[in-house]
C-alpha cells in the first residue's frame, strides 16, 4: 500500500508507518526527499495553464496590433496616391508567407545532398587507402566537419577558412585528408594501409588500388562474376569496395 503523504495527527497514521512522519504546520507529513502535495502540484499545474493562455493572449494582441498598424499605414499611403506601395506590401507579404516554407525544405534538402556527396567521396578516397567497413560512420563523421560543398566539389575548412594542402597554398584535397588521417587516425585503416596502399606500384597493395578503382560493385563497373572472385580471394576488400560502392 503506497504511503500517504499527509496526516492531520497521529493517531490517523498506521503504527508502522509512524517513523516516516514528521510533524510540520499542524499535521503529520510524509518525511521524504522531493516530495510534495498534491496541492503543490494541482497548484502548479494551473499556474503553467494560465502562464500558457496568457502568453497565447499576449501573442494574439501582438499579431493584431500589428495587423491594425499595417491597416493605418495602408490607409495613410492610399490617401496619399501610393496604391502601388499598397499593392507591393501585400503581394511581399503574402510572397514571404508562401516563400518561407519552401526555403526551408529546399535548405534541408541541400544539406542532405551535401551530406550524402561528401561521405561518398571520402569514402571512395579512403577505401584506396584500406578504410575498414566498420569506420565509415568515423570518417564520415569527421569529414563532415571538415568540408564543405564549393561548387559542387568538396573543400576542407578550418571554422570558416579555407584549409590549405601541402603546398600551402592550394585547397586542401580528400586525397590529402585522408593521407593525414592514414597517420593521425591509423586504426580507421587496414594494417598495410598507408602510401603503398593507394600507390600504383606492384604488390599486394597495388594490387587492392588497382581493384579498388574499377569496383565490380559500382553500377558503372558492375561485375557479378569479379565479385564472387573478391570475396573469395580478398573478403576484406570486397566488404570495402560494397560499402563504398
Amino acid at each position: 500500500m503506497p504511503l500517504k503523504y499527509k496526516y492531520m495527527n497521529k493517531q490517523e497514521i498506521p503504527a508502522e508507518h509512524q517513523p516516516f512522519y514528521v510533524e510540520r504546520d499542524g499535521a503529520w507529513l510524509l518525511d521524504a526527499d522531493g516530495v510534495v502535495s498534491q496541492s503543490k502540484l494541482d497548484e502548479f499545474r494551473q499556474n503553467n495553464i494560465t502562464l500558457t493562455k496568457s502568453l497565447r493572449t499576449a501573442t494574439d494582441e501582438l499579431e493584431q496590433m500589428k495587423s491594425e498598424r499595417q491597416r493605418l499605414d495602408e490607409e495613410q499611403q492610399l490617401k496619399a496616391g501610393d496604391v502601388d506601395k499598397v499593392v507591393a506590401a501585400r503581394l511581399k507579404t503574402e510572397l514571404d508567407r508562401v516563400h518561407a516554407p519552401v526555403v526551408a525544405e529546399r535548405d534541408a534538402l541541400h544539406g542532405r545532398l551535401t551530406a550524402i556527396q561528401i561521405d561518398q567521396a571520402v569514402v571512395n578516397e579512403a577505401t584506396k587507402r584500406g578504410l575498414r567497413p566498420t569506420a565509415i560512420t568515423d570518417i564520415t563523421a569527421r569529414a563532415r566537419q571538415t568540408f564543405k560543398l564549393v561548387n559542387g566539389v568538396p573543400q576542407a575548412f578550418d571554422c570558416d577558412a579555407p584549409r590549405y594542402g601541402k603546398d600551402g597554398t592550394s585547397p586542401m584535397t580528400l586525397a590529402e585528408w585522408v593521407d593525414a588521417l592514414v597517420s593521425d587516425a591509423p586504426h580507421l585503416f587496414e594494417a598495410n594501409a598507408g602510401s603503398g596502399a593507394a600507390g600504383s606500384g606492384g604488390g599486394a597493395a597495388g594490387s587492392a588500388s588497382a581493384r579498388a578503382s574499377r569496383n565490380p560493385f559500382r553500377k558503372e563497373t558492375f561485375n557479378l562474376t569479379e565479385q564472387m572472385k573478391l570475396q573469395k580471394s580478398d573478403p576484406q576488400l570486397a566488404a570495402r569496395l560494397k560499402a563504398a560502392a
